[in-house]
This record gives C-alpha cells, structure tokens and sequence, in this order.
C-alpha cells in the first residue's frame, strides 16, 4: 500500500443516538421540535458521508444503565460507531464492579456522570469516586466531563487527584458566549489546561451562542472561544465533535457541514494546517484507543 492510498482516520468525537419514547420526563422537552424525536444512525450517515468522518464516539445523554446498555447495543450493530461513553453511578458500593463490566465490551471507552445537572457543584471533588476511578484506570477508561464554568474548580481538583484518568471537557465547559463573557471561564480553563491528563472537546459551541444580531455571525460570536481553547489545549489536546444532533437547536447555521466547515477554518488558522488531521480525527483515536488510525483515501 503506497502512502497515497492512505489518509488519517477522521473521527466525530461527540454525538449521540437516542429513542424518544425512553426519554420521557427527561430532556428534550417537546418545544425542542428539532430534536425532539428518534435520531439513529441512518439519519447521521449522510452528514458522516459528506464530511469523510470515518467514525464516532457516541456518548450517553441519560444518567441511566439501560441507556449506556442501549447505546453498547447499537455500536454492535453500527460499524461507524468506534467507541461509547457510558453512564454508571460511580459512588455507588459495586461501582468497581460495574465499571469492570462496562469494559468488557469491546467498544466500551469511557464513563459520563451528567455533572451539569446534578445540584451539588462538587459532586466530582468527593474521596467516594476512589473505587470506581481506580477500576476505570485499571481497564483504561476515559472520563467524559460534562461541566459548566462553575463545575471547573471542583473538576480541577479532581483532575489532580486522579493524575493517572485521562480527562476530556465536553462542550469547551460551555462558555457563556450569549453574554459575551469569558471569566471566570477563561481563568478556570487556563488552569486545568496545565494539567496533562486533561483534554478538551471543540463541540457544543454553536448551541451555547444564543441568538446573532445584526451583521454578526454565530461563526464570529464564537471564534474568540475557538481561539481560547486552540491556545489552551494546542494541537495534541484538543478534538473536534459535532454534539449531534443537539447542533440542531443553533440558531441560524445548524447543519453538520457548516460547524465542520467552521472548525476547520478557524483551526487552520489558528494551529496551522499541519494540526487538522490530529484535531478531526488523531487525538480522538489515542484518546478513546481507537484502533486503525488510517483508511483507505
């Protein structure tokens, strides 16, 4: 096979399938017409096609173990799905049992507790995920962090704890770009960035930027938050994911393709056009231990 045959794996590091009668009581509400239905993998593939996205990790959306067991299912059964994000309760007393289980699958990568919707802020800064994290560690697990700016400290602390859990932040910490604001955010990143263990996921922004007026764009509302976590996490750290099909609910440009398109452009600018393959696609197959990080062109 000659080197032109070949080119990096391209990976869609956030997004998710669900069934909408299993979701009842819980989001999305029903006023979300654009996502407020069934959205499995024939509805992705098109987008994947069009964006050379070779494949994806799917992530949990319920705190629930028949949703991490439904998404397991349905990666068997979807060759484009290289890798899950569970859900498990890691305080629980045979959490070091279940997470042992939960790896067992052979698409099984990492673990999501939803902290952005949990009422104690530092839920993740308790010395009763020892169990569980060290049972993660053990079976090379990930850990999906989904926080807001305020859940950064008490994910700070955690990140220093447990040196040896390789950490990513959905989203970007979901910054308040609809306000404009950058701190305590900006602050809060800077810190954990210095830590090692911790990646980021350039995902979820569009959704997070509120309305465009005027001549605005969303594309210009959210490049300085690009910028920030291009400067941040680098090359190595940072990886890009769709959070479909939440990316639906952007105001304006919605579509799959645009916020590919966007990312792209505002990473080849920022890190150069040597990082793009290591951006879309690299870093996501060392962090999830994605295996085949080449197909055929």
């Amino acid at each position: 096979m000659n080197a032109s045959d070949v080119r990096p794996m391209r990976i869609d590091a956030h997004q998710h399938y669900w069934q909408i009668d299993a979701r009842s009581g819980c989001w999305p509400p029903r006023e979300l017409e654009a996502i407020h239905r069934d959205f499995g993998s024939q509805d992705l593939e098109p987008e994947l096609v069009a964006g050379r996205i070779d494949g994806t990790v799917l992530v949990q959306s319920l705190p629930t173990e028949a949703d991490t067991h439904y998404l397991l299912g349905l990666a068997e059964q979807t060759p484009t799905v290289c890798a899950v994000v569970g859900w498990l309760d890691l305080k629980a007393a045979d959490a070091a049992q279940k997470v042992a289980a939960f790896a067992a699958h052979p698409k099984a990568r990492g673990l999501r507790p939803m902290l952005q919707d949990l009422a104690d802020d530092a839920w993740i800064d308790d010395r009763a995920l020892d169990r569980a994290v060290a049972a993660m560690i053990e079976h090379d697990l990930r850990f999906d962090a989904l926080v807001l700016p305020r859940h950064l400290g008490a994910l700070h602390a955690f990140a220093r704890r447990y040196p040896d859990l390789r950490i990513v932040i959905d989203h970007g910490a979901k910054p308040p770009i609809a306000r404009g604001e950058v701190e305590p955010w900006l602050s809060l990143m800077s810190s954990l960035a210095r830590l090692s263990n911790v990646h980021c996921k350039l995902s979820g922004l569009w959704t997070e930027a509120g309305e465009a007026t005027g001549d605005e764009t969303i594309g210009a509302r959210v490049r300085p938050y690009v910028r920030v976590l291009a400067d941040l996490f680098g090359p190595q750290r940072l990886m890009w994911g769709s959070d479909w099909p939440v990316l639906r609910l952007a105001s304006g440009p919605g579509g799959y393709g645009e916020w590919l398109a966007a990312c792209e452009g505002d990473c080849a600018r920022l890190l150069g056009s040597e990082a793009l393959p290591a951006v879309f696609g690299g870093n996501a197959c060392k962090f999830y231990r994605v295996g085949g990080i080449v197909r055929h062109a």
